[in-house]
């Protein structure tokens, strides 16, 4: 801190009339303290460490995409090659161009769409149908029905493709199993018993498949070379884990929890490595590798988590945006670095027909939307 002055001594004249002297004295200190203050910021910038001006460009909701029907939504799946946002929503996929930011296309006759994948050079596409235990194929150029695989597990929900052992995993919330799938023949190659109620699978690209267990507040960690079951790793205080995205580069696993947290989790040792608070009712969490930034969807309170990745085990809440209430699954395009998130308006009473333990109300006409973050 610079010395203080007494405004009652005599000081100085700053005319012109000064010595030379002085003045270069005075602009050597002055070099002297810009220098001390720039260099501790420029190596915090260089360590990922954010400061108050970056705070001048904040995410915010810079659109908002209609979306036809009124049925229940699950998970946004991105096709970053394609540039296509695939939205699963009850009876039917709805397909978005991120370019035009306009649906183009539907794919119909699906019972409960939960989880959607693309698989990347076999030409496609696949989708949980949660109230008829299959999965539906499709072609992602002319999004028709190609197939359907029968042999899954009960509530088939997440999936996801690894293309370390070139087979699709799929995640059964009720029964408990993985199913894996060879994608070329749509063939059934085994089943895995987890157990637990199965949320978000994810693959690190190197033979692990991440699988968070919901009432068990476990992640499992499944070998797939040797197709098993390789570590089961509890995740307190952590409760309720359902988001999950992954850090190949740093190992680390980002787990959004039911209790209001995300977990930090090393890939190697399975341990918790921090928590941080996010709000409440995520249910995707995603990482956008070239940023370093973390989204979590929390749809109880209708805010999107923005952490920020200082070091592997360092991390900061950047901002929590108001988005809208149900917002709650979400992709990132991490080419634009922009965020989707589904989202819609729901009526006061769960529907009639609703019997389940946690009865939904329903969704109100006409106010199903896909928004779009970005800076």
């Amino acid at each position: 801190m610079p010395a203080s002055i007494d405004a009652s001594s005599p000081q100085p004249s700053t005319t012109l009339s000064s010595s030379p002297w002085m003045l270069a004295r005075r602009l050597s200190s002055l070099i002297v303290l810009l220098s001390a203050t720039s260099v501790p910021a420029a190596n915090a910038q260089a360590a990922g460490h954010k400061f108050e001006g970056e705070s001048a460009r904040p995410f915010h909701v810079l659109h908002k995409i209609p979306v036809p029907g009124d049925g229940g939504y699950d998970f946004v799946y991105l096709d970053e090659a394609a540039h296509r946002l695939y939205l699963a929503h009850a009876t039917e996929v709805a397909v978005i161009d991120t370019t035009s930011q306009s649906v183009i296309g539907v794919i119909a006759g699906l019972v409960g769409a939960h989880g959607i994948s693309v698989a990347p050079g076999i030409g496609k596409g696949f989708i949980t149908n949660g109230k008829s235990d299959m999965v539906t194929v499709f072609d992602p150029k002319t999004l028709k029905a190609t197939g359907e695989i029968k042999s899954t597990g009960k509530g088939p929900d997440a999936l996801t493709y690894d293309p370390a052992a070139r087979q699709l995993f799929v995640f059964n919330h009720a029964s408990g199993e993985v199913t894996v799938i060879e994608p070329g023949t749509n063939k059934v190659t085994m089943t895995l018993n987890v157990g637990g109620a199965l949320e978000v699978g994810r693959v690190d690209g190197h033979g692990n498949v991440w699988v968070n267990v919901e009432d068990r507040s476990e992640i499992v960690r499944i070998d797939s070379k040797k197709m098993v079951v390789a570590g089961r790793y509890p995740l307190a205080p952590c409760e309720e884990p359902t988001g999950l995205a992954v850090d190949a580069k740093h190992r680390r696993l980002f787990v959004g929890c039911g209790n209001k947290m995300m977990a930090v989790v090393n890939a190697t040792t399975g341990k918790v490595v921090t928590t941080l608070a996010i709000g409440p009712g995520v249910d995707g969490t995603e990482f956008d590798p070239t940023t370093g930034d973390v989204f979590n969807a929390c749809g109880k309170d209708g805010t999107l988590s923005v952490i920020h990745q200082d070091t592997a085990d360092s991390y900061h809440v950047v901002q929590n945006l108001s988005t809208q209430l149900g917002a709650r699954t979400l992709a990132v395009d991490t080419s634009s670095h922009r965020v989707f998130l589904a989202a819609a308006q729901f009526g006061d009473k769960p529907a009639p027909s609703e019997t389940t333990p946690k009865p939904r109300a329903p969704i109100l006409p006409g106010t199903f939307v896909v928004l779009v973050v970005g800076k």
